[in-house]
């Protein structure tokens, strides 16, 4: 669990009183996340959540939030922001950037099997033609200049091998930006803890704090990362009838242009080394938490050093 600034009842229920979302029932950490502080707030008109915004830059801010009210707009389930009275998605609470959005239903699945991908393919397609009309922009903070600065604040922590995997890496990529694919706002941090389900269905989209505008394959690329894995704790081979629930859902709704279908093993490689990055990131140089949750990096080099090692095809 995350809790880098700890919020009181009485705290929360003073800066409720912005919003016409009644009365503080009850306030809970999310054991969950590891960028921002949130809480489970119950109040006697609804369910929300309250994110404290630990070190996102405040003019990025407006992006994400705007990004989530626009796709709620069009009928993506994702978190919908709550305007205060002043009109205003974004306030301030305990000297932190803070925001209310929409508590949405379901909860995350471990191990989806072709249906549940197949229903994730349908959906990041839906995300991605309803962010076309978006007009806010942002670079994917987490993108190729990311890389090379987090490579560079790692050095001193890493090992020969964990050098020359990276620099391998970083060379390949470098030589791959694909400026022809298609491009648009992208959520980039589509994992399994981040979609909920309801009978079924995908009730929710969730943490759209990574998100910025990118290649969409990328999007694709760091869900089939996650919900495709042949073994999803210690295999990281694709598994192909996952795959193909996933890509064959995307495409119906979005065809992969010809580029697409050519660049995805290269960008498959970005997604899987962009992950073990951030994790290599937190584990290193971790923020001062109260109360601190990061994953594993080494399971993200193993999925890289599975699609460098692997003969991948281009998409069908």
């Amino acid at each position: 669990m995350s809790v880098y600034t700890p919020v009181s009842e009485s705290e929360a229920a003073g800066w409720l009183r912005n919003f016409s979302v009644g009365s503080l029932v009850s306030l809970e950490p999310i054991q969950a996340g590891i960028e921002n502080t949130n809480y489970f707030v119950a109040t006697s008109q609804g369910r929300y959540v309250l994110t404290l915004f630990e070190r996102l830059p405040a003019e990025e801010l407006p992006f994400y939030l705007g990004l989530m009210a626009h796709l709620a707009r069009h009928g993506i389930p994702c978190p919908a922001p709550l305007a205060d009275h002043s009109d205003r998605f974004l306030g301030e609470l305990n000297g932190k950037p803070a925001a209310l959005v929409t508590r949405l239903p379901g909860r995350s699945i471990a191990r989806p099997a072709e249906r549940e991908c197949a229903e994730l393919g349908s959906l990041l397609a839906r995300l991605h033609l309803a962010g076309r009309s978006y007009g806010g922009y942002l670079e994917n903070p987490r993108g190729p200049k990311w890389w090379r600065l987090a490579a560079g604040d790692l050095e001193p922590f890493l090992d020969l091998e964990q050098k020359a995997l990276l620099e391998s890496e970083l060379q390949f990529q470098s030589a791959r930006r694909f400026p022809d694919l298609p491009r648009g706002p992208v959520h980039a941090d589509l994992f399994r803890d981040n979609a909920l389900f309801e009978d079924g269905r995908i009730s929710g989209v969730i943490d759209f704090y990574f998100a910025g505008v990118d290649c969409l394959l990328y999007d694709v690329a760091v869900c089939a990362n996650d919900w495709c894995l042949a073994e999803l704790s210690s295999d990281p081979s694709l598994d192909a009838a996952r795959l193909q629930a996933l890509v064959g859902a995307y495409s119906s709704l979005r065809p992969f242009t010809g580029e697409e279908r050519e660049a995805w093993p290269a960008v498959l490689r970005a997604a899987a080394l962009r992950f073990w990055l951030s994790r290599l990131h937190d584990l290193h140089l971790p923020r001062p938490g109260m109360l601190v949750h990061a994953h594993d990096p080494a399971h993200f080099r193993r999925v890289l050093e599975s699609r460098r090692a692997a003969c991948l095809q281009a998409l069908p």
